[in-house]
């Protein structure tokens, strides 16, 4: 196996390690993903922009700093993709919009910009669904070309897969990580409502809105977010082998779930009972049967006023799609939302005390309704994403299991407000008992 192979193999804390310990340059991982990049993004189309040139300066900056001796990077050498939702000084940031056409910021998202402080090198701006809504681009599924990769998060999650860089940020408003890394075959991670930095990019649901984070492993994931929003770490256990406390949730929403999908849930559900985990079921009260359409109405209602200025001068240059949720937005009354609202935040408090008093750690969920759909037509229905960040909770999801064709479904780890550490933990204790689905291997070659 050649070194340029090894690199797009390896973990983005291997690589981090390699650069820090004078094993290797952060030019030649650089120059490795571009490598792969180049081989096959032209049938992937995961990248709105690239600039190999800038992104081996960035690279040889990096490894600069760390031949004068300075303190180690902990993402040094770290290739990575920006949704072009993200503003980049570097890059043009379009947003997926023709409205936006060259437009070029003057400074780094704040996630980017930490991110890039660790040592981590931008190889590139990944595609996004116009302005982060559900017109499909052109990005294909590495694990089947003719499929979507979900959205909005399109170009993130099929550059992860396909192994074109490590790690990569995106954004969730509905469902747009963790639908996406399901499809993909893919980790990713929706944090906590508000614990992640929006700075710097383009907003659609100011109260819905969150940065995610996409990776091959939990490892990854975990340490690229927490970096690249300036929090601490996240703690191992204290004991790595006991295993957390699961409970499989069946939402008003679980019917959308196809057969496909719930059967090699429920055979999981078992394997993790049978590897010692104490596994419950549980299901939402009734008056939690709105929250989906509740998600909805408030994502409508405040898209149609973030982008008003878009909205109401460039109409022409909007897509159908995008349109409709504006008309919808602005059918909606303000008690129409205001209702939304109380319901979101009464079921908030309720379900964090429910689940406090019942013990559990982590809910399991489906994170999609089964394989990513046939063809590019659409990215994806989010309707297993929705009531979860309405509810401002941690996800995650891990690449677990397989659907009827053999394509990939994710598990879709679900915490209690504030408590994304115990997902953390849920996540590596699961991974460390089962192995992923999706490999390199699987990926277009």
């Amino acid at each position: 196996m050649s070194q340029e192979r090894s690199f797009v193999e390896l973990t983005a804390r291997d690589i981090a390690q390699g650069v820090n310990e004078g094993r290797w340059t952060a030019e030649a991982v650089i120059r490795a993903f571009l490598e792969r990049c180049d081989e096959i993004d032209d049938r992937v189309q995961a990248w709105a922009a690239m600039d190999p040139d800038l992104a081996i300066e960035q690279a040889r900056a990096v490894d600069r700093a760390i031949d004068r001796g300075g303190s180690d990077k902990p993402l040094a050498g770290v290739p990575f993709g920006v949704k072009d939702i993200f503003e980049t000084a570097d890059y043009a940031t379009e947003y997926g919009s023709p409205i936006y056409r060259g437009h070029r910021p003057r400074a780094d998202a704040a996630c980017v910009a930490l991110a890039r402080s660790a040592g981590a090198v931008i190889l590139g701006k990944t595609r996004t669904t116009e302005f982060a809504a559900n017109n499909p681009t052109v990005t294909r599924n590495p694990r089947d070309l003719g499929r979507t990769p979900g959205g909005s998060s399109s170009g993130s999650a099929a550059a992860v897969a396909a192994s074109m860089a490590p790690v990569a940020m995106g954004t969730q408003t509905a469902g747009s990580v963790i639908r996406p890394a399901s499809y993909c075959g893919v980790v990713a991670y929706k944090p906590t409502f508000g614990y992640t930095l929006r700075a710097g990019f383009k907003p659609s649901a100011g109260s819905l809105d969150t940065v995610g984070y996409f990776a091959r492993n939990v490892g990854d994931v975990a340490e690229f977010s927490s970096l690249s929003d300036g929090r601490q770490p996240f703690q191992e256990p204290d004991d790595p082998e006991t295993p957390p406390r699961f409970a499989l949730c069946r939402t008003a929403e679980w019917s959308a779930a196809e057969s496909g999908t719930i059967e090699p849930l429920l055979e999981f559900v078992e394997a993790l009972r049978e590897a010692g985990a104490n596994v419950a079921d549980i299901s939402f009260p009734v008056g939690f049967d709105g929250l989906a359409d509740a998600q909805w109405t408030i994502m409508a209602y405040e898209t149609a006023r973030s982008l008003t200025w878009e909205r109401l001068t460039h109409p022409d240059l909007c897509s159908e799609q995008l349109r409709a949720i504006f008309e919808l937005g602005e059918s909606l009354s303000d008690r129409d939302y205001g209702a939304a609202r109380i319901l979101a935040n009464h079921s908030r408090s309720s379900l964090n005390e429910m689940l406090r008093r019942a013990g559990v750690h982590v809910l399991l969920a489906p994170a999609a309704p089964g394989e990513a759909p046939e063809g590019l037509e659409s990215t994806g229905d989010p309707i297993l994403n929705r009531v979860w960040t309405l509810l401002h909770m941690p996800c995650m999801t891990l690449p677990l299991l397989a659907g009827p064709a053999g394509r990939p479904l994710g598990v879709q780890l679900i915490g209690r407000i504030g408590r994304d550490w115990r997902v953390v933990h849920a996540a590596k204790w699961i991974e460390a008992r089962f192995p992923y689905r999706a490999t390199l291997d699987d990926a277009v070659a």
